[in-house]
């Protein structure tokens, strides 16, 4: 009976936390905090010191420690030889610069702030260095500009952040007080052990997993490459766990053994999903484990701290970034970005909690300090946002001159590129105008001169040489532009044809009564050619493949017709060529 109430309440506890971190994560990712905040603060409210609906922390971070232990794997897996050796200057330069200065500047804040021992100050102050690499990689992600160099300098910074866990961990196991490691080996023979044992991992996963992860792909099992890639996590980790060793640095190893092999999207792909719930469940247990009583008692040590947390990081990541010739913008936006404690924090401070460096009331502050620099961290970069925008004038940013062009391209992405190359293949000469200046900027590089201005303007066309030009072609993301705007540019331009590309079928349906010459729907036409190709490669001769696009598109014509006359989308649902609802066409294979 004791068993089966025990496996009661440990589902009970598992739906519990579940629910209130699904709820908050939603909550706050809508607010645009991040998850892992979300994370903290149900634990919190779950937690012993707020509703208490679930107890015993302790043995939850014991099994949610396999979630750090997997990111470390998947970190090591991110670190192909090529693509440490492309970016190794801002990986070893600006990241090294970074923890190293922010480590000691942070535990000199510390060991002042505190009067603790040199020792408890650099077990506090060098985690704080760290930032939340889960905070920050969505945030750069969602404002496009992870493949930036803005972004890619973050990210070499939050990289080296990552590979930076593993000698912190190493520096909290020397300094530590605990007499279990005070019984293990000395410093000198704990570094021949390390050397010996990273050694091992890599012959062993040259000579034994490589050879075992490819018996495994030939036989096509999924399931085995998932339980195969979790097996190398828990063993690597368990092998330097049995020598006194780091486990976070025996999964590091084997990732990092994994990288340049043909199984790492596979093996990255099969562990995340584990990695995740496993990361989300730590990072509840540790909001659980705050003592929100002794943060409650010293409130003002909580905000100074996280506000000198805040300052010291950014003033010397935009130092920093200046000194490797960033425009002060940039290095006071990267400097910001990166201001905030992150994750690994929590691990650390777990690490010299057991170390005996630091006590669980000073875990608990130092974890809420981290917490509220977390949550500063978006609202920073909205706030700043007009401090950190590049100014536009006419001395730095050219805008469009009349130049005889025959044709103006409005928008330069990806679209606009490949219109605006076969125009000028074909000798057209093309005026091309954009809003983006990261993109100008990018596009200057590569020869192409892009002007600067927004090219949905009367005003701003017509300087551009409008009333001349032949073609106006919108090349723009999104579904901006409205049949009103495209008719006053007719009216205004009427010698030009009017081209526009069309985000959707709903963009489509705003344009019905627009006097535009051609409307190209998105990814239409790539569409129809993979599936052209799709079925060459089966063997279906080009008579048939043919017969099958003119069906399609006659159908689809159909239907953008009903939906014209309606101004209703779900028009015409039948013209949609469904699996269980193919017309007999008497193309091979259309059923009956």
């Amino acid at each position: 009976m004791h068993d089966a109430g025990d496996a009661v309440s440990l589902l009970r506890d598992g739906v519990v936390l579940l629910g209130f971190g699904l709820v908050f994560v939603l909550l706050f990712r809508r607010l645009g905090l991040g998850a892992t905040l979300g994370y903290l603060v149900a634990g919190a409210v779950v937690g012993p010191h707020v509703l208490g609906l679930v107890g015993d922390a302790e043995s939850k971070i014991g099994v949610a420690e396999l979630g750090i232990t997997l990111l470390l794997f998947i970190v090591g897996l991110e670190l192909n030889p090529s693509r440490l050796w492309r970016m190794k200057q801002e990986i070893f330069g600006l990241g090294l610069l970074q923890v190293v200065l922010c480590g000691i500047a942070i535990s000199a804040v510390v060991l002042f702030a505190t009067h603790s021992s040199v020792a408890a100050a650099l077990a506090l102050g060098l985690p704080l260095a760290l930032s939340s690499t889960a905070q920050v990689l969505p945030m750069l992600q969602s404002a496009g500009r992870m493949r930036t160099p803005f972004g890619e300098r973050a990210f070499s910074i939050l990289l080296f952040q990552d590979l930076s866990i593993v000698p912190l961990i190493t520096i909290v196991a020397v300094m530590s007080r605990n007499p279990a490691d005070a019984n293990g080996p000395p410093g000198w023979l704990l570094f021949i052990y390390t050397v010996l044992a990273v050694g091992g991992l890599i012959v062993a996963g040259r000579f034994i997993l490589r050879p075992l992860f490819r018996i495994i792909g030939n036989m096509g099992e999924r399931e085995m490459f998932v339980f195969a890639g979790l097996f190398t996590v828990i063993a690597s980790a368990a092998i330097m766990e049995a020598l006194g060793l780091s486990t976070a640095l025996g999964a590091f190893v084997a990732g990092v053994m994994l990288a340049d092999s043909p199984y790492r999207h596979e093996l990255e792909a099969d562990v995340e999903p584990f990695r995740s719930i496993l990361l989300g469940l730590f990072f509840l247990a540790i909001g659980m484990m705050l003592d929100l009583h002794a943060i409650a008692e010293r409130p003002l040590f909580v905000a100074g701290m996280a506000l000198a947390l805040i300052a010291t990081k950014a003033l010397i990541i935009f130092g920093i970034g200046m000194a490797f010739r960033m425009p002060w913008r940039g290095a006071l936006a990267l400097g910001l970005l990166l201001s905030q404690g992150g994750e690994f924090g929590f691990v650390l401070f777990a690490q010299a909690q057991n170390a005996l460096l630091i006590k669980p009331e000073a875990a608990s502050l130092f974890g809420a300090i981290i917490t509220l620099s977390m949550a500063t961290t978006p609202f920073l970069m909205t706030i700043t946002r007009r401090i950190r925008a590049q100014p536009v004038d006419s001395s730095d940013r050219e805008g469009p001159v009349a130049d005889g062009a025959n044709a103006l391209i409005v928008g330069y992405g990806r679209f606009g590129q490949t219109v605006a190359q076969m125009l000028i293949a074909q000798g057209i000469p093309v005026t091309l105008i954009d809003t983006d200046i990261e993109m100008i900027d990018v596009a200057s590089g590569f020869g192409a001169k892009v002007y600067y201005g927004d090219g949905t303007r009367l005003d701003l066309l017509r300087q551009a040489g409008a009333a001349e030009a032949e073609l106006i072609m919108f090349c723009t993301d999104g579904d901006q532009l409205s049949a009103e705007l495209i008719d006053g540019v007719h009216e205004s331009f009427p010698k030009a044809a009017i081209f526009v590309r069309a985000f959707d079928r709903r963009s489509l349906l705003k344009l019905k009564d627009a006097h535009v010459d051609g409307v190209v729907r998105e990814v239409m036409e790539s569409a129809v050619k993979m599936a052209r190709l799709a079925m060459k490669s089966i063997g279906i001769d080009d008579s048939e493949i043919n017969r099958s696009e003119e069906h399609y598109r006659a159908r689809d014509k159909e239907r953008l017709k009903a939906q014209y006359e309606t101004g209703d989308l779900r028009a015409a649902r039948d013209r949609i060529i469904t699996q269980d609802a193919r017309p007999d066409t008497g193309l091979g294979g259309g059923g009956k």
